[in-house]
């Protein structure tokens, strides 16, 4: 392997692309010159298994990583097609679905080192048993990219790996059938369409899938079927009285059959400690101060509306968030949509989009305050001190005389962003007013 373990967070998305710069130096020239007609030559299938002719033209591949149950015979197929090609080098990379310097970001880091050593582990051993002559020839070099920017879709994956290509003169990506680089949302297809639009050949490697069902329940565990029980003790006592026996029993009772019943499909992960009584404990401190801000709102939101001389400006706002997926992007979507004068109409990756009825609460929103508490809760202190959306300029203004961006389609209907041409100003206007329309309405 070419990489060292770096400090976690910090440089991992660096090292990969200089050590194989600098291990792959001879062959770089070779590779660039043959870069233009690498995709399209037919080299590697009628002169294979010749030592000299595929070392001349092939470039090196592309492998992006994540664990999956048909990686282990992904690495194989193309330790073995590198082997015979002629390939220079073999580069396993993970493209990160993260930031450095997010929450949690160094756990993530380290993770994804584990899974490259592993990896590396495998292509070198399937290199060594190979018959092909080219096989000790091959370089195995790992790398973790696009930790340094916000990757959101298959353009920005696309992006992040045909720069890397370009640093190493590689040629090739080889994909994992069941490559899932966003967590639980497949991405395969339309990284493959995206990667069509560029210089580099792409390929599927052609082995077996297992056959399974997703199954709708986790594994039952203690720690879920305690935590859930807990919870809703807790839940149906508060509501009653938790002095009063009956209420006790039936309380005891109604808990123990939602945990039975539930407790694997509630939560999508187990419990551990110290983390979720921290982040119980966190959240017991964070209802006061939504419910400060609530109040607040609300007495902007009126004062506004029975002062006429006060201006009331509704836009549709985009925010790109620092809070992970799952459960912290909507305890934060639900925080903002809970306080009077701004509604949250759609979360897309980390962007937030936010309608917003007067300018105090656009510009509160900005500030940062409920994302910040939303970190608070989830991650601790320390992550409460990153910089606001507004410090980060991940916020834009889509309507209206002081608009930044252009109202993007997506944000109502899942399409693609609007052009921005005159033909499409009208569509966007009245999208814009309808969305206006509904939330002045509520």
């Amino acid at each position: 392997m070419a990489d060292a373990d770096p400090p976690p967070g910090d440089g991992a998305s660096a090292d990969g692309p200089v050590d194989s710069a600098e291990t792959s130096g001879p062959s770089a020239e070779a590779s660039d010159a043959d870069a233009t007609s690498g995709p399209t030559t037919s080299g590697p299938t009628t002169s294979g298994p010749t030592t000299s002719g595929p070392t001349a033209t092939a470039g090196a591949i592309i492998v992006p990583v994540e664990p999956t149950s048909t990686l282990r015979s992904t690495i194989a197929h193309v330790a073995e097609a590198a082997a015979n090609d002629g390939a220079p080098a073999l580069h396993l990379v993970e493209i990160a679905s993260w930031r450095d310097g997010d929450p949690e970001s160094d756990e993530r880091a380290a993770a994804a080192e584990r899974v490259l050593e592993r990896v590396a582990a495998w292509a070198t051993a399937d290199l060594d048993d190979s018959e092909a002559p080219a096989a000790a020839d091959v370089e195995v070099v790992t790398a973790v990219i696009g930790a340094d920017d916000y990757l959101f879709g298959a353009d920005d994956y696309v992006r992040v790996l045909a720069e890397y290509a370009e640093e190493n003169a590689a040629d090739r990506v080889v994909l994992d059938p069941e490559y899932t680089p966003v967590g639980n949302t497949t991405l395969l297809q339309p990284l493959e369409f995206a990667l069509s639009n560029t210089s580099l050949s792409v390929e599927t490697a052609p082995v077996d899938r297992p056959t399974r069902r997703e199954r709708f329940r986790t594994e039952a565990t203690t720690g879920r079927f305690v935590a859930l029980f807990g919870l809703s003790l807790a839940f149906y006592l508060l509501l009653g009285d938790p002095t009063y026996w009956f209420d006790a029993v039936t309380g005891v009772a109604t808990a123990a059959v939602v945990s039975i019943t539930l407790s694997r499909v509630s939560l999508d992960s187990t419990p551990a400690i110290p983390r979720t009584p921290m982040r119980i404990a966190r959240g017991l401190v964070y209802v006061p101060v939504l419910l400060y801000e609530i109040l607040k709102a609300n007495l902007v939101v009126a004062r506004v509306i029975l002062d006429p001389r006060l201006p009331i400006e509704p836009t549709l706002n985009r925010m790109r968030v620092i809070v992970g997926s799952g459960l912290p992007l909507m305890t934060l979507a639900n925080s903002i949509t809970l306080t009077p004068g701004t509604l949250t109409v759609r979360a897309r990756d980390s962007d937030l989009y936010v309608h917003s009825l007067v300018p105090w609460a656009r510009e509160g929103l900005f500030d940062g305050s409920l994302e910040r508490w939303t970190r608070f809760v989830y991650y601790g202190r320390r992550s409460a001190r990153l910089p606001t959306p507004r410090e980060r300029d991940d916020v834009a203004i889509l309507q209206g005389d002081d608009a930044t961006e252009e109202l993007p389609i997506a944000a109502a209907d899942g399409g693609a962003v609007g052009a921005g041409d005159e033909s499409d100003g009208g569509d966007e206007t009245d999208a814009a007013e309808s969305i206006d329309d509904e939330v002045t309405d509520r």
